[in-house]
């Protein structure tokens, strides 16, 4: 299942009907946020915490470039190669380039988004070279040919009776009527069938969740163990990851890793925290031989100086889409982009242009709570209105919105037509309403109250209430 940002409207309807994905997206609520909302209470002071992190991402982005030529020199210093990448089409280029030149065929993968993002799989399938996904989430999606559907819990839409499936449409070597019920069986299963897949790959490739310009060293974190497996096994190691992600050194990487654990988890910590710098040296006795960071632009260098440039310190914990009403209830699918919720539609038009996503700024209530939610603070509902400002400019925006709000401004800047104008409406209203004082449906506005109904107005307005009480 791939769907399109274009279609996005027809994709919320058809999650809308998906009653067994509307079961799963439920968890979210028990789930994450409250897991986030006890760790946090744990911890203490998160605000100071969160100031923090905001500083250092912000100074991170405010000395990019220098940050960047300075992780370049220390990886090169370390025995390792960087790349550099404008393009998706360059970074899945380069890509290729060094997965022949070191004769690898096959390649085990961390979770990066940023693989996702270009979109990285199909490609080196297509030029003869098979990608494993390695977290559990990211194998569960592949072998169901769709993409994932959250961030940092890939298959989060599935019931585990789905992934049953999945496992028995897939590992048709295995005992037909093995059990599979138990969660801990599917586990199981996956790391039997992924053991053999670590042993045999020619090359890994994983994400990064920060780089440390003073170390030349790319940070992952992860709970399942298969980032290490995949970069300490083969003989070449690539980590692929978006230019942003760099800061200045490990200490300011241990103040965000404070605050993404907690915020995507709920974990003070995660059980693996892995810093990845060069290939092995001479006395060590795992690691690659080759190291390799290809870092990708794709938009992400246009967004700095402007309105948007606060998404560039987005440090993927997913909180902002674990508390998104809109998220919760369509899924990430209905989106049609790597990055979904409050985050992609924050992001996505930098990256892909409002052509192709400008419904994501406007699938949301604007509510403010991926906002507060946000360990880096970044004010994702103004940087929505910054993107819906470019549709209308675009002229991308539809017709009837506009026009309904280009009328509303025309009488709320004449005070006399707009109070008759309420005194009429609110009259009319209150004839609409049934018995229990509800409006249930107007003609022209059904889709608004297709889910919800309408409390009645008493008849007139605030004003005339005013001056008579």
């Amino acid at each position: 299942m791939i769907n399109s940002p274009r279609t996005f409207p027809q994709n919320v309807h058809a999650a809308l009907g998906d009653a067994r994905l509307r079961s799963a997206l439920s968890r979210l609520k028990s789930h994450f946020s409250v897991s986030r909302r006890k760790s946090i209470e744990r911890y203490g002071d998160f605000e100071t915490l969160r100031d923090a992190g905001r500083d250092i991402r912000n100074y991170a982005l405010d000395h990019l470039d220098t940050l960047l030529e300075t992780f370049e020199l220390n990886v090169v210093a370390r025995g390792g190669r960087v790349h550099w990448a404008r393009t998706p089409n360059e970074a899945r280029q380069i890509i290729l380039d060094i997965l022949r030149e070191s004769g690898a065929k096959t390649v085990t993968k961390g979770k990066t988004m940023v693989s996702e993002e270009i979109e990285l799989n199909p490609y080196l399938e297509a030029n003869g070279i098979t990608p494993v996904e390695t977290d559990l989430g990211e194998y569960i999606v592949q072998l169901r040919q769709e993409p994932p559907s959250h961030i940092i819990a890939p298959a989060f839409h599935l019931h585990k009776e789905q992934v049953a499936e999945t496992f028995r449409e897939a590992h048709k070597t295995l005992d037909p009527d093995r059990p599979l019920v138990e969660r801990n069986a599917l586990v199981a299963e996956a790391r039997t069938i992924l053991r053999n897949r670590f042993e045999t790959a020619d090359a890994g490739i994983t994400g990064a969740n920060f780089l440390s310009a003073a170390d030349g060293a790319a940070v992952i974190v992860t709970n399942e163990g298969n980032g290490d497996l995949t970069r300490l096994l083969p003989k070449t190691h690539i980590v692929l990851t978006g230019i942003e992600k760099v800061v200045s050194d490990l200490n300011d990487v241990a103040v965000l890793l404070r605050l993404l654990t907690r915020s995507a988890t709920g974990q003070e910590i995660t059980t693996y925290v892995s810093v990845m710098a060069g290939p092995r040296e001479s006395k060590e006795t795992d690691g690659p031989e080759n190291f390799h960071v290809v870092l990708l632009d794709h938009g992400r260098s246009d967004l700095l100086n402007t309105e948007a440039q606060d998404v560039l310190r987005c440090i993927r914990c997913s909180a902002c889409i674990n508390h998104c009403p809109v998220y919760i209830t369509v899924g990430g699918h209905a989106y049609g982009t790597t990055y979904p919720g409050p985050l992609g539609a924050a992001l996505n038009p930098g990256l892909m242009g409002m052509e192709e996503v400008h419904h994501h700024p406007n699938a949301s209530t604007l509510c403010g709570r991926c906002a507060e939610v946000c360990p880096v603070r970044i004010p994702l509902p103004k940087i929505m209105r910054y993107w819906r400002a470019h549709e209308y400019a675009k002229g991308l925006a539809p017709i009837a919105p506009v026009f309904a709000l280009g009328l509303w401004a025309f009488v709320a800047k004449r005070p006399a037509l707009y109070k008759f104008g309420a005194r009429v409406g609110a009259r009319i209203l209150r004839l609409l309403a049934g018995r229990k004082g509800t409006i249930h449906a107007i003609p022209i506005r059904n889709g608004w109250f297709a889910v919800r109904d309408f409390p009645a107005p008493q008849g007139k307005t605030f004003m005339e209430m005013w001056r008579k009480k």
